[in-house]
């Protein structure tokens, strides 16, 4: 059942190996959670989910909200197989989720964080292209993890990218972008498909690079914390502040719904806001 499930997941929905394994982990501790309390998971109720739900009651409303939607959508596949009459899952809403403004950092720490990074060896100069590649592009830690030097127009400056749901997009840098990706390549070589490699020349893995920025952040010694998402929150937030227009970041950022942008136009109001009141000089 769940070999056939993860396949639905893959092959029909199209969804990504990270989302796939979440989807996958919720499904079986349900399953776990049906199997201890004698319950066919097959014959549920509203009440049983309740019950369910009391007994995740201390995890966060951010978890409990992919949990529900990744058991809604495992009976939304049972119920196509008709393997059940009603889905009861559809009849419990998600938690309220607090809506909290992304972090950002300001250009003067981009330049503190790349400015860090001594280009000394092959390892460092790939360091800090993906620190500016990361702040030129938006992409996300697993889309530079994906992508392959033949994906890279090196005239146009653009890359083609893969995003969620294998929807593809082009994204453009900068030029201190392509200088450091030029630099890289020519202390690398050219014998992998795939721009990052590892510290033994093979393809990378998101957490590797996730490593690698943590390594980088913790040198530039920033008052402020920063996750890998910091440098896509940091690219939509400067776009924006100079004018870039909403539908365009959108696009670049791979938001499937212009809402999911709309956050960053709180940021930058609030931002524009506490630099007039710390310049203004009449108080």
């Amino acid at each position: 059942m769940i070999e056939r499930y993860e396949e639905y997941l893959k092959y029909e929905l199209n969804y990504s190996n990270y989302t796939i394994k979440e989807y996958i982990i919720h499904v079986k501790e349900f399953l776990f959670y049906c199997d201890e309390n004698k319950i066919d998971y097959l014959n549920i109720n509203k009440d049983i989910i309740i019950d369910y739900l009391k007994k995740i009651d201390n995890l966060s409303n951010k978890s409990i909200s992919a949990i529900l939607s990744s058991l809604r959508c495992f009976y939304n596949y049972l119920l196509d197989n008709k393997m059940i009459e009603v889905n009861y899952f559809k009849l419990i809403s998600n938690p309220k989720l607090e809506k909290k403004l992304p972090t950002f950092l300001n250009y003067e720490d981009i330049r503190k964080v790349i400015d860090s990074i001594e280009e000394t060896d092959t390892l460092s100069i790939r360091n800090k292209m993906i620190i500016e590649l990361l702040y030129a592009t938006g992409i996300r830690v697993s889309e530079l993890k994906n992508i392959k030097i033949k994906d890279i127009n090196f005239s146009e400056k653009s890359i083609k990218v893969m995003g969620k749901g294998s929807k593809e997009r082009i994204v453009f840098f900068n030029n201190h972008s392509l200088i450091a990706i030029n630099k890289y390549l020519e202390n690398r070589g050219f014998n992998n498909d795939y721009l990052v490699l590892n510290n033994k020349g093979k393809e990378i893995t998101v957490r590797g690079i996730e490593l690698i920025i943590k390594n980088v952040i913790d040198k530039a010694c920033l008052k402020v914390h920063v996750s890998p998402h910091t440098f896509r929150h940091t690219f939509a937030t400067h776009m924006l502040s100079n004018g870039c227009p909403l539908k365009s970041v959108q696009e670049l950022l791979g938001h499937a719904s212009l809402s999911s942008t709309e956050i960053y136009t709180h940021i930058t109001d609030d931002y524009i806001k506490s630099e007039y009141l710390k310049n203004m000089p009449r108080r």
